[in-house]
């Protein structure tokens, strides 16, 4: 990708300059609604399941959700934006191709869906991708990356950069990483800019967080709008580094975490701490439970008909349970509907996964 000192700002034009780049590359993936769903998120939750706290009312926020499908997009996630847009800015940078930077190619490391999309945007390009991917990866993670055409390379979970970066020593390939560059980020963003268009009126939109540049890129497209952006995380086993870190008021830097959000594992890079927390352009982060995560995965897919991986049903589980954004929006909203977009991230599990899940 490009080097630091060429990238675009971190603003709200430079995301809107990402679309027109990687728009001949990527899906306008719809976007989905369901009175149904609806119906559910604007019913009080049952104050029995509220816990001891008696003294608190259930919350009554009125929705009107906007579910954008990334699930329908190239590698069946909203991934394919940041590595197509990583790449169209590398082939811009003066004297990379001319330095055979072609044929060098890329690399990554990464266990999931950027693997993928790096995977995919250099075949499209005509150049070789090297994914350095953990022993422990999911095996048909692995095959699709192959799929697309990657050398794979596999390392422990705790040397994949070394090893990325030794392959950039051995090859001369350019280091894509997965979350944390401005490239990354404003590519990313591109799915918050293209719900605003495709939705009117949005009150605020609410993402999964993991390394945050989707979530980080989301809020560089609503900067100045009006439009509130919510983050949403696994609490299980300190997922919830960005939720921490913002309270804290320092990023934290160490998570393992085995939630079944395996995409949401990994914790909050530099770039998107910068956007986030020092520029605040992220009203705030809500988490929820493996239960309740399997429990919006689960309404997703029996009422709307959509296969989503657990990550994706992150944000809907917030709508659902977390009594505390629910009492935020009822508190915004002030009697009115509440216009929100939910990002469903991407589906990108098995059948088998499904079954292991629910069984």
């Amino acid at each position: 990708m490009a080097n630091i000192s060429t990238c675009a700002p971190l603003t709200r034009d430079s995301v809107i300059e990402a679309q027109r780049l990687i728009e001949p590359h990527v899906h306008l993936t719809p976007v989905m609604s369901s009175t149904f769903v609806n119906d559910l998120a604007s019913t009080p939750i049952d104050p029995a399941s509220l816990g001891q706290d008696t003294s608190r009312q259930p919350a009554k926020p009125r929705f009107r959700l906007w579910f954008k499908c990334e699930n329908f997009q190239r590698i069946g996630a909203f991934k394919a934006r940041g590595a197509f847009h990583a790449i169209e800015k590398l082939k811009m940078e003066p004297g990379w191709l001319e330095n055979g930077g072609k044929e060098k190619g890329v690399v990554t490391h990464s266990s999931g869906n950027h693997a993928q999309a790096l995977a995919l945007a250099a075949r499209e390009n005509g150049m070789p991708a090297h994914v350095v991917m953990p022993s422990i990866t999911i095996p048909s993670k692995v095959a699709a990356t192959k799929g697309y055409g990657a050398n794979v390379i596999f390392s422990t979970l705790t040397d994949r950069l070394a090893v990325a970066e030794k392959v950039v020593v051995e090859t001369g390939a350019r280091l894509i990483p997965p979350y944390d560059h401005p490239d990354i980020i404003l590519g990313q963003g591109t799915v918050g800019l293209e719900l605003q268009q495709q939705v009117k009126d949005l009150d605020a939109i609410i993402a999964p967080c993991s390394g945050g540049g989707m979530l980080s890129g989301i809020a560089l497209s609503c900067e100045d709008t009006g439009i509130k952006v919510f983050g949403a995380e696994p609490s299980f086993q300190g997922a919830d580094d960005a939720k921490r870190g913002m309270e804290q008021g320092e990023r934290i830097t160490h998570v393992e975490s085995t939630s079944i959000a395996d995409g949401l594992r990994s914790y909050l890079g530099v770039y998107p701490w910068g956007i986030l927390y020092e520029r605040k352009l992220v009203h705030s982060m809500y988490s929820v439970s493996e239960d309740e995560i399997k429990a919006a995965m689960k309404l997703i897919l029996e009422r709307m008909k959509l296969v989503v991986e657990p990550s994706a049903a992150v944000p809907l589980a917030v709508v659902l349970f977390n009594e505390d954004f629910r009492h935020m929006v009822e508190k915004e909203a002030q009697g009115g509907i509440w216009d929100l977009g939910i990002i469903l991230s991407g589906g990108n599990v098995t059948v088998d996964g499904i079954t292991k899940l629910f069984t």
